[in-house]
């Protein structure tokens, strides 16, 4: 998006889907009940935060398989799925399974590397494999190959009398294989999403390379998956808070939730330099004004805008319509419909 006056394509919002350990039942409606939401504000698509061992969605691909059923046009997506948590032909057969419950609106995102906390949950969730398994990019390799219907197994044929035996993941979902997307944030994931075919999906967290200027590094990690695949679809995410209709208890809340996240934007976090984007808070005028100036923005014709960890189902209310009435209208976006 080099200025304004070029429309935004696609406009999605991304939820962690937050509930209470102890009644877990209504954190779960409420994320339904958001997307549900977003299809009818016009959203182009909604996707879920992966979550383990924490009060959050820990089973998007469920979570999906309900809203195949109370939606009935947005895309729905994960952002992203730790394959290092998830054997690639059982989670090919979910996908296409889901798929196939949404009639062709699976959007599913991954990514690489070892489980958070590898040394605390190894022995649970590799008792006896931990140091073999392979958390490399071959393991979305794997999935790929498994979704785009190459060979599963070496036995195919009717065993007794009824069972018939198929040597690819079953369902297979066409179309499924076009929609995969690659999470990263260094400018070798974004190559490699390129180099595979899938499409990539750039965070508000990104490694700090060759720049400590997030804006100038997102852009780089967009125009080096575009090099090496030009045709595919990129869709950066950023945590915007527009405020047009917010009241002032609500104004103030946000207010201090951007504050005390602000520091660790400063400069890069960790052995990883990790870069982490500040967050856009203001009304939809201001956030677009913002956009606009953002490199990373001005290379993309798609978002994913991520809402704020814990807040209140109110205040994704209020949020998302502004986000869909306000800024979305701001930068060019016409809701689906």
């Amino acid at each position: 998006m080099p200025a304004p006056g070029t429309p935004l394509e696609q406009l999605g919002f991304l939820t962690i889907g937050t509930f209470d350990p102890a009644d877990p039942g209504p954190g779960h409606e409420a994320t339904l009940a958001m997307v549900e939401l977003g299809e009818q504000l016009g959203f182009d698509s909604a996707w879920l935060r992966h979550r383990h061992l924490q009060p959050g969605i820990s089973s998007p691909v469920a979570v999906l398989a309900a809203l195949t059923q109370r939606t009935r046009r947005i895309g729905l997506g994960t952002a992203v799925t730790p394959l290092a948590w998830e054997n690639p032909l059982r989670l090919a057969e979910d996908l296409a399974t889901v798929d196939v419950l949404s009639g062709g609106r699976l959007h599913p995102g991954v990514s690489v590397g070892p489980p958070m906390h590898w040394d605390d949950v190894k022995d649970a969730l590799y008792p006896d494999t931990a140091d073999r398994e392979d958390f490399s990019y071959a393991r979305v390799e794997r999935l790929l190959r498994f979704v785009r219907g190459e060979r599963a197994s070496t036995f195919v044929g009717r065993e007794g009398v009824v069972e018939e035996w198929s040597d690819r993941v079953q369902p297979q979902s066409p179309g499924l294989a076009g929609r995969m997307w690659y999470g990263g944030g260094s400018l070798r994931s974004a190559a490699w999403a390129g180099e595979h075919g899938t499409h990539f999906l750039t965070s508000s967290v990104v490694k700090a390379e060759q720049s400590e200027d997030f804006a100038e590094v997102q852009a780089s990690h967009v125009r080096a998956f575009r090099a090496a695949n030009p045709a595919g679809r990129v869709s950066q995410g950023l945590v915007v808070i527009p405020t047009d209709t917010a009241t002032a208890e609500q104004r103030a809340r946000y207010a201090a939730y951007v504050e005390a996240r602000t520091p660790r934007t400063t400069a890069p976090q960790g052995p990883a330099r990790m870069l982490f984007a500040r967050d856009l808070l203001g009304s939809s005028e201001e956030i677009a004004e913002a956009l606009y100036a953002h490199a990373g923005f001005r290379e993309v014709t798609e978002v994913v805008f991520a809402l704020p960890f814990d807040f209140a189902p109110a205040d994704y209310e209020q949020i998302l319509t502004d986000v869909a009435t306000r800024l979305g209208p701001a930068l060019g976006w016409q809701p689906g419909g």
